[in-house]
């Protein structure tokens, strides 16, 4: 379960990081209040997460899901350069999310 917590985390991370660009410096209400609750549900999963996933194990696979989801809808709603280069440096990051749960002695 606590996997299926950290992967939501990293869902709602790539929610609050996409919502902080709506958010307009936090003046806009909907999209500041979407973004915040985004970034509880984000930190509460990840906590929940860590309480059967060692710290550094679950801090780098939901920055890594973060990351990458961001990067990908930044392709997909902000036309953000979908070099190859760079599609390949976020498959490198997919790789490393991967091995660390490979290697993680958490079920």
């Amino acid at each position: 379960m606590a996997w299926i917590y950290l992967a939501a985390a990293g869902v709602f991370e790539c929610g609050w990081a996409i919502g902080i660009k709506y958010t307009e410096g936090f003046t806009r209400v909907t999209p500041s209040v979407l973004t915040i609750l985004s970034m509880i549900i984000s930190f509460w999963l990840l906590s929940a997460a860590m309480k059967d996933i060692p710290v550094g194990t679950a801090y780098a696979v939901w920055t890594g899901i973060g990351a990458v989801g961001v990067a990908v809808l930044g392709m997909v709603f902000f036309d953000e350069s979908r070099d190859i280069l760079r599609i390949i440096c976020l498959l490198l990051i997919v790789s490393g999310i991967a091995g660390l749960k490979l290697v993680s002695s958490s079920s």
